[in-house]
Parts: structure tokens; C-alpha cells; sequence
């Protein structure tokens, strides 16, 4: 019996709608599998073309559980520093805890990142360029790309950074709860050294010279000429510890920012920090900040020789001239970042 003409156009239609879901389904089939293949490329903040960049997982979390449950070697290492911070904190309670409270100019040197959600503490002397470098590329939006492209003086105003002190109270404590706060460290002494070559030994900081030095020089020096007292650009560095040490410098006001100890800067023994760098591995734990930031695959700390850099070698030269007097003083001055940041003191020093 031959199919009526209606049946005829009723299995024609039939057949169309089953080779279109046929198609349909095949089509989705190599969309799939291309994505599998080939993910979707994301544009960073940067302006740059990433893959797969890290989802909700904050930098705590990837510190504290990070993805490969078996801990790296770096994150013991951290933890290590961690327990050392800590450990000297309670075994100098009555020294370190003087101030319980901190108040907003306590964390002017704490640097936020909303995006990214780290707080970074800046130490002079300790890379600090190049971190506020990297730190206005993460903030920036896509406005920087290269942290080397930003002129140093650049990364010095205040207004292009955005500090702790800057929020009410309710939005500190958060992000002293939520981000994750770093800092680096350097070797105290060959830090000092490394300010006093910058801020006393370079014809270009007059300002310097001027609020330091000249106070420095009528302080300490017997006999100075008229021009060095009103200069203040060639105070030596016998001068610089003998002015560190002096009991009114330390009464009259807080040490400048280059020379005052990290304990006093970033208040270790209030703040928890969740990774303390230091200088001497300075692009292994720079990099690894980024990393747990998730933007290390795309954004590099940057790193040069520098000729001029203050070494160890240079720092035991200009401990020569300093009495055993002087050096047991000015030990003592630092000595809680010698504790915390686990530096041994100087084979150079003659302690009393």
C-alpha cells in the first residue's frame, strides 16, 4: 500500500529535523574538543595574552593549601622564617611589645594590593624600587606593563601606591585578615652600610646632607670647618654610627626610614607575615610571591647587576674603623632584626 502524500511529507520532515540535531550535536562535539585543545586565551590586566590564569584561589590559599598537597621545599623554607619571626617575638615580649596598638602611621610603609589581594611592607634599602615597581604594575589596570619602564623617582610618590594607613579600621583588620602580607629582609649591617653609601656618599642627595648630615657633623665632629657644617656632604661613616648610637638622637625623633631597624618598620611582632623574603635569595622569593599571586607566569621580578651594590666585603671595611665600644652599641641598636630574620652576627664585629 503506498504511503499517502500527507505520511510523505511527515517522515521527509521527520528526517530533516533528525539530520539537523545529527549536526547540531556534531558541531558542539568539535567545539569541544577545540576548547580541549585549544583553551580560551584571556587578556590580563596587563595588555598581555595569558593562558588559564588561576580562578577564585586567593594567595593565602595557595600558600597555606596550596594545590600539590605535599609542601615544596620553598614553602618549608618560609615556614621556617615564619616560626623564627615568631619565636623571637615571645622570647623579647617585653622588648618587642612595648605598643600593643599600632596607629595609621604605623602602616604607611604597607603597601595594598585590592586586586590581588597582598600586602606588601617596603624596607629601604631591600629592593624596595623595584617592588613598588612590580606593585604599580599589579595595581596599574593595564596601565604598566614593564616594571623596569617606571622611573625610579616615579615609584617613590606616594600617591601612586595606596598604604594601609589609607583605610578606615574595619577595612584594615580585613585585609590584615584576607590578604597576604610579605615583606623583605636584608643582612642589618650591610643594609646600614648600603644608606650610608647612598644618602651621605653621593653628591646628588643634598637634601640628605642638609637634614643629616649637617646635624651630624656639629654633633660629632671636633673642630669642623664652617663649609662642612653648613654643607653637611662629607660625614664619615665613623661619624654616621656615632650619631646612630647617641642616646638624644634616638629621644629627639625616630630613626629616618633608611637606617631605622625593620622591626620598626613593618611590626613584625603585631603583623603576622605570611612570607618574609630576603635579599640575599631575592628573585627566588620574589618570584614566589608572584606565583602565589597567580600572575608569575606573565610578570617576572625584575633583576640586574649593579655594579655599585653594597656587599659583604665592603660592609667588613667599613667596620674597621669602628671602636668595639661603638659596634657592641650599635649591635644592640639592631640587634632584634639580627634575631627575627635569623643573621648571625658579622664575623667582622668585636663585640664586648
Amino acid at each position: 500500500m503506498k504511503p499517502t502524500l500527507f505520511e510523505v511529507m511527515r517522515m521527509n520532515r521527520i528526517c530533516r529535523m533528525a539530520l539537523v540535531t545529527c549536526l547540531g550535536s556534531f558541531i558542539l562535539v568539535i567545539f569541544y574538543f577545540q576548547s580541549m585543545l585549544h583553551p580560551v586565551m584571556r587578556r590580563n590586566p596587563f595588555g598581555m595574552d595569558i593562558c588559564c590564569r588561576k580562578g577564585s584561589r586567593s594567595p593565602l590559599q595557595e600558600l597555606y593549601n596550596p594545590t600539590q598537597l605535599e609542601l615544596s621545599n620553598t614553602a618549608i623554607l618560609h615556614q621556617m622564617r615564619r616560626d623564627q619571626v615568631t619565636d623571637t617575638c615571645r622570647a623579647n615580649s617585653v622588648t618587642s611589645r612595648k605598643r600593643r596598638v599600632l596607629t595609621p602611621s604605623d602602616l604607611k610603609h604597607l603597601v595594598v594590593d585590592e586586586d590581588h589581594e597582598l600586602i606588601y611592607c617596603y624596607v629601604p634599602k631591600v629592593a624596595c624600587t623595584n617592588w613598588k615597581r612590580v606593585m604599580m604594575v599589579l595595581t596599574g589596570r593595564g596601565k604598566y606593563s614593564d616594571p623596569m619602564e617606571i622611573p625610579a623617582n616615579e615609584a617613590h610618590v606616594s600617591g601612586n601606591l595606596k598604604t594601609l594607613n589609607q583605610y578606615s579600621i574595619p577595612e584594615i583588620n580585613h585585609r590584615l585578615k584576607n590578604y597576604m602580607k610579605f615583606l623583605f629582609v636584608r643582612e642589618p649591617f650591610e643594609r646600614l652600610v648600603s644608606a650610608y653609601r647612598n644618602k651621605f656618599t653621593q653628591k646628588y642627595n643634598t637634601s640628605f646632607h642638609k637634614r643629616y648630615g649637617t646635624k651630624i657633623v656639629k654633633r660629632q665632629r671636633k673642630n669642623a670647618t664652617q663649609e662642612a657644617l653648613r654643607k653637611g656632604d662629607d660625614v664619615k661613616f665613623e661619624e654616621f654610627v656615632a650619631y646612630l648610637i647617641d642616646p638624644l638622637t634616638q629621644r629627639e625623633e625616630p630613626f629616618n626610614e633608611h637606617w631605622q631597624t625593620v622591626y620598626s618598620l613593618c611590626h613584625p611582632c603585631h603583623i603576622h607575615y605570611d612570607l618574609i623574603g630576603k635579599y640575599e635569595t631575592l628573585e627566588d622569593d620574589s618570584n614566589y610571591v608572584l606565583q602565589l599571586a597567580g600572575v608569575g607566569s606573565y610578570l617576572k621580578f625584575p633583576t640586574y647587576a649593579k655594579s655599585t651594590k653594597t656587599t659583604d666585603e665592603m660592609t667588613t671595611e667599613f667596620f674597621q674603623n669602628i671602636s668595639m665600644e661603638h659596634q657592641t652599641q650599635l649591635y644592640d641598636v639592631y640587634k632584634l632584626d639580627f634575631l627575627m630574620f635569623n643573621y648571625s652576627v658579622p664575623s667582622y664585629l668585636k663585640l664586648e
